[in-house]
């Protein structure tokens, strides 16, 4: 590809509340880290600008509130996503455990619905002493569900950028493999297509 192209992918993180979504979508956008962010209504959306693989890429990352009442509304922002963070706090046993619940209720959205659909799991604050959730227990699930898996502080920056591009290779992989198929499609000629020659 050319890397004078831009390729648009909107990502999504999402996550119980207060496991770090605002943290490290600003670390990876901004390289900053506040103690202090307001709890995200809704949606907000940041912009970044890469080159992976020979393609320049416009990130849109859609942070989504984690509060259960907006459950329904954020699930909206899930469709026309090219992929999808999910994110949990290790210090906290029950952010990890609604990871299942998150994941369904973005492949319930995802139309159509495909299991090769980006995701990238994060484990944040590891920086914080007081885990819950043992690394290995984190990994098992991911490796069940074939998942890649970061351990990730977005205070100290660290493998926050591994995990987001990671995230944005997969699109990308998966937006060439949609756009090859549509072209392939669009140009096939069955033998119906040919006109026929006619005898005298």
């Amino acid at each position: 590809m050319n890397p004078r192209k831009k390729v648009d992918l909107k990502l999504i993180i999402i996550g119980a509340l207060g496991v770090g979504k605002t943290s490290l979508l600003h670390q990876y956008v901004h390289k900053t880290f506040y103690e202090d962010y307001q709890t995200t209504l809704g949606a907000s959306i940041l912009s970044k600008i890469i080159i992976l693989d020979d393609t320049t890429l416009k990130l849109q990352i859609w942070d989504t509130g984690g509060q259960e009442r907006f459950r329904s509304m954020v699930s909206t922002f899930y469709k026309g996503s090219d992929g999808c963070i999910l994110a949990f706090d290790v210090t906290d046993l029950e952010s990890f455990e609604a990871l299942n619940t998150w994941q369904g209720d973005v492949l319930a959205k995802i139309i159509p619905v495909e299991q090769s659909y980006p995701m990238v799991v994060l484990g944040n604050k590891i920086d914080l002493a007081d885990r819950q959730v043992p690394q290995e227990v984190a990994q098992g699930w991911c490796k069940e569900k074939d998942i890649p898996y970061f351990e990730v502080s977005a205070k100290n920056d660290i493998n926050v950028v591994q995990a987001f591009e990671t995230l944005a290779g997969q699109a990308l992989s998966r937006y060439r493999s949609i756009l090859e198929n549509y072209l392939t499609d669009s140009i096939k000629l069955s033998s119906e297509d040919q006109p026929r020659s006619r005898c005298c």
